[in-house]
């Protein structure tokens, strides 16, 4: 590992002007290419103290070993040089988007004599019109079918289309009207170039005008009594219409853009990208990265734009370019499109009306095609073994950890404190074993002692149900009872409720909650279950007792997973303080005062923070949230008075008072399920699924 103090430049070497800047390896390659407005002020904030610096950006600090810079006249000339370097040197710590498959698109060789439609992957070629891309290659070829009994464009191959200049025979699609043949000279190169235009124009979504143009000389067909002509207009304006139809349409007043949308997390992002021309979506296609070094979302947008327009021709580049969010400082970008277009580019962020709303359906893409990626990437066997052997070998345990249990703590300041239970065997989540706890114990904003509290609880458990099965195995069952290990385990054969130990607890939360987490596995005598934590800031793994962290490798499959498994029970967490929160809402005296609806509701909760400060207000600090009148306040403090505590459940058999026992959803499985509210089970259904 370098010190970046042996290759920092001497002071006043590095200019204050706009540049491209290379970070280079001990081996002389190139591991990170970037620009800036200033040298001076970006170099200098590489070579701080390491402490202060992002852990991908220490790391690749730490791997460099020389750095240079090429000065520039203008930030648009620094985007340039940076996207050429970028594409030149591959380097390792950029943002590289990779695509999540091959698209193909619809191309018009119109570099050729005769131009030529057909479908086309890969790298695109200098002097061919493209149209797409296309979720599927079918979808093209059906469109194409549509388009051709009016624009009859040659589709076949250079070998085919030679062997019949040579044979004077047309194809099939000649005979049956599909190809004005200009292999044997029906139409010349002139008119066969002016339909592939024609072609064009209409897939670009100048569909309006040329629909008018065929109704008009349908009908004037029809006036003049050529009735054998105007019914193959109206057959070949049927045939446009269905071409249409394919396409939806998204944006009523035609415009021509594209929409791009960002689902990200610490580790990776997705890229979904709609392309609209003629107020229609003509494609769509996507992105994921490894976020290999520190960007923001408008960082991400800017890599997204330089690959989607970079190696693209002026025309592709659209009007209107909508984005998530944008890049800092957004004019030299701005200014890039500008030049590729010729002509005005708007690049803006949707504020309302059609185009938010699209771009919502964008940004659900995105996050569908993240979680597909992450679906992928964890249901591999090989990737899962590697990750659980990382941890064991960074975490030095004797063995792999096939059970992971991690536990998170979710409230709202202070309220409604509860808590998760996560549970992955073999790197795949067990639905069926989640758990969800209410910590009651006591109030306040302490996740530390709530988590002390939840290990605690779900320990005690574990350790009753192993004197249980002590005790039933020295005790001779009736044989009607059946065997020690029915009364144990489900009817799976998996032990019961909190049975099985796992070989790993993770806690979201530095060292303070792995502390707790220890001492309460300490005092029930477990000595045999590592622990460890995971902070979300800096995603560094911490150990009890050790003052440093775990620093696992950014490409590390084991950090992976325990952002996995963290990630899930975060969510886990959260969906059921959501949950509690809404009923506690639902149910509360506010739904009793005549007239408070829930604007005014929502107003004063989000005053107050909670019901229960609600309650101890005065009548002038409720006077306070705007809406509410004196008299409207004097009616919530009343119904508060009115209201009564909520009586304690009771065992019906005994006359015990129930203590507030974990809580997991009923009807459990362990298939991937999307999210919503949960709802408790019965004592015997306490099985935890995912919302």
């Amino acid at each position: 590992m370098a010190d970046p103090s042996s290759y920092r430049p001497q002071p006043g070497q590095i200019p204050d002007s706009p540049g491209v800047y290379r970070f280079r390896d001990e081996h002389r390659r190139v591991i990170y290419v970037g620009k800036a407005k200033s040298l001076r002020q970006r170099l200098a904030n590489y070579f701080q103290d390491l402490a202060n610096l992002h852990p991908r950006t220490r790391t690749m600090v730490t791997t460099a070993a020389s750095v240079e810079w090429t000065v520039v006249s203008t930030e648009v000339e620094a985007l340039q040089l940076e996207y050429s370097w970028i594409k030149e040197y591959d380097p390792r710590f950029n943002v590289k988007y990779r695509d999540d498959k091959s698209y193909p698109y619809l191309a018009v060789t119109m570099n050729e004599e005769f131009p030529r439609v057909q479908v086309m992957r890969g790298q695109k070629k200098k002097g061919v019109r493209y149209f797409g891309p296309y979720g599927h290659a079918w979808a093209i070829r059906d469109t194409v079918d549509l388009l051709l009994r009016v624009f009859p464009v040659r589709t076949c191959s250079a070998g085919v289309f030679k062997n019949a200049a040579r044979t004077g025979r047309p194809c099939l699609l000649g005979y049956i009207g599909k190809c004005s043949a200009p292999c044997v000279g029906r139409v010349s190169p002139d008119e066969h170039r002016e339909l592939a235009e024609e072609f064009c124009d209409f897939m670009a979504g100048r569909t309006g005008t040329y629909i008018r143009r065929l109704e008009k000389d349908m009908t004037a067909a029809a006036e003049e009594m050529e009735y054998e002509r105007a019914a193959r207009l109206r057959d070949d304006i049927e045939a446009l219409r269905k071409a249409m139809e394919k396409s939806a349409v998204v944006l009523a007043d035609a415009t021509d853009a594209d929409l791009i949308a960002l689902a990200e997390d610490e580790l990776e992002a997705a890229v979904q990208i709609f392309h609209v021309r003629g107020g229609r979506v003509r494609g769509q296609r996507g992105w994921v990265t490894d976020k290999v070094e520190a960007v923001t979302s408008g960082d991400l947008v800017e890599h997204a734009l330089q690959q989607l327009y970079g190696e693209e021709s002026g025309d592709a580049v659209p009007k209107e370019v909508l984005v998530p969010a944008l890049p800092d400082p957004v004019e030299p970008i701005q200014t890039w499109l500008t030049e590729r277009r010729g002509s005005n580019v708007s690049l803006r962020i949707p504020q309302r009306g059609d185009k938010k709303a699209l771009m919502e359906t964008v940004h659900r893409n995105a996050l569908q095609a993240l979680a597909l990626h992450k679906t992928k990437r964890a249901s591999d066997l090989t990737t899962r073994s590697r990750a659980l052997e990382e941890i064991a070998e960074a975490l030095d345990l004797d063995s792999a950890p096939l059970r992971i249990e991690c536990y998170d703590i979710s409230h709202l300041q202070g309220d409604d404190v509860v808590a998760s239970m996560v549970v992955f065997e073999d790197g795949l989540a067990r639905k069926s074993e989640y758990r969800r706890f209410q910590i009651k114990g006591f109030e306040g904003q302490d996740d530390v002692r709530s988590m002390h509290e939840v290990i605690t609880r779900r320990f005690k458990r574990y350790l009753a149900a192993q004197e249980k099965s002590a005790e039933w195995s020295d005790t001779e069952l009736d044989d009607d009872e059946g065997p020690v290990e029915s009364r144990l385990t489900e009817d799976d054969g998996r032990p019961k409720k909190f049975a099985y130990p796992p070989q790993l607890v993770v806690v979201d939360g530095g060292q303070p909650q792995v502390a707790a987490a220890r001492r309460a596995l300490d005092e029930l005598g477990i000595d045999d279950i590592a622990v460890c934590g995971l902070a979300k800031r800096l995603e560094e793994v911490w150990v009890p007792g050790e003052d440093d962290p775990v620093v696992l490798p950014r490409t590390s499959e084991g950090l992976y997973l325990l952002q996995r498994v963290r990630d899930e029970a975060h969510r886990f967490a959260i969906t059921y303080q959501r949950s509690k929160r809404a009923k506690r809402f639902k149910a509360g005296p506010l739904d009793d005062v005549p007239g408070l609806g829930d604007a005014r509701k929502q107003a004063l909760i989000k005053h107050f923070g909670s019901v229960k400060r609600l309650r101890s207000a005065t009548i002038d600090q409720i006077c306070e949230v705007p809406g509410i009148g004196r008299k409207t306040a004097e009616t919530i403090l009343a119904a508060f008075a009115q209201a009564a505590p909520a009586a304690p459940a009771v065992n019906t058999a005994t006359g015990e008072i129930l203590e507030d026992e974990e809580q997991t959803p009923a009807g459990a499985t362990d298939a991937p399920t999307g999210g919503g509210p949960v709802t408790a089970g019965t004592p015997e259904e306490r099985r935890g699924q995912e919302p």
